[in-house]
């Protein structure tokens, strides 16, 4: 991992952020620091970072307005460093844009594999924090003409350019939004757990091995719901995500009268 852009530490523990700067530096980032929530916002516009590391609890804003101020200009990975593991703090910190979280204490290892993780992962323009621009078995989802293309109801995913449009209306999506209805709709029917979908989202890092916490699916289930959001899903006639309930979720039914 050389040259991969420039990161940027958010934290006020100085024992963390030296840490964390040892890191992200020797992963290959050029690394800025700040020890305040206004101060790292400025530092994140300034340096325009590619991956940001943000502590929940700032000594003058919290994380989650950092992040909501953030968000406005950026679309760097975020990374939220919390002691706590409420689900409403997972809660606010995936639904205001964070792309992970890892408690307090972590391991190195661990964190350096997450950030790999969403490297390999770049965004485009289905990404919707870009502000530079803006499940009964079902039939498997016909693919289309182009390799990596794949259609459902009127919904088109095109893994190659992580791009998705919904009757040619282009829609945002995040990456682990993204990365969850690519699995869904390759599964062409067939019932994804929660745990399948942790590992979609955490990618290499969470094997067939790894421990699936509570947690992290809570944060899939945070995930659906704002896909389905987006989605404009009608929950009494789902188009597109099914939940089966004590498992995970499916694709809808095709409809005959969808592209």
């Amino acid at each position: 991992m050389d040259d991969l852009g420039v990161a940027v530490v958010i934290e006020d523990d100085a024992d963390v952020r030296n840490l964390l700067e040892g890191v992200l530096t020797q992963a290959g980032f050029e690394v800025h620091s700040a020890v305040d929530g206004r101060t790292g916002v400025d530092v994140v516009r300034s340096k325009q970072a590619n991956v940001v590391t943000l502590d929940i609890g700032l000594p003058d804003i919290d994380g989650f307005e950092v992040l909501r101020r953030i968000r406005n200009f950026s679309n760097a990975y975020v990374v939220m460093l919390t002691g706590r593991t409420e689900e409403p703090d997972l809660l606010s910190a995936l639904n205001a844009g964070a792309d992970d979280y890892i408690a307090k204490p972590f391991r190195p290892r661990e964190l350096r594999a997450r950030v790999a993780a969403m490297m390999r992962r770049p965004r485009h323009e289905s990404d919707g924090q870009n502000a530079s621009t803006s499940w009964g078995q079902a039939p498997a989802p016909a693919a289309h003409a182009e390799p990596g293309v794949l259609q459902h109801n009127g919904l088109l995913l095109n893994h190659r350019t992580r791009t998705v449009e919904i009757k040619g209306q282009p829609l945002g999506l995040t990456r682990s939004e993204f990365d969850l209805l690519h699995v869904l709709l390759k599964g062409g029917g067939a019932v994804c757990t929660r745990a399948d979908l942790v590992r979609a989202v955490r990618g290499e890092f969470y094997d067939r091995e790894t421990y699936i916490s509570e947690a992290d699916e809570r944060a899939v289930e945070v995930h659906v719901g704002n896909l389905r959001r987006k989605l404009k899903e009608d929950q009494l006639s789902p188009r597109w995500l099914q939940t089966v309930r004590g498992v995970g979720y499916r694709l809808a039914p095709r409809r005959p009268d969808d592209a």
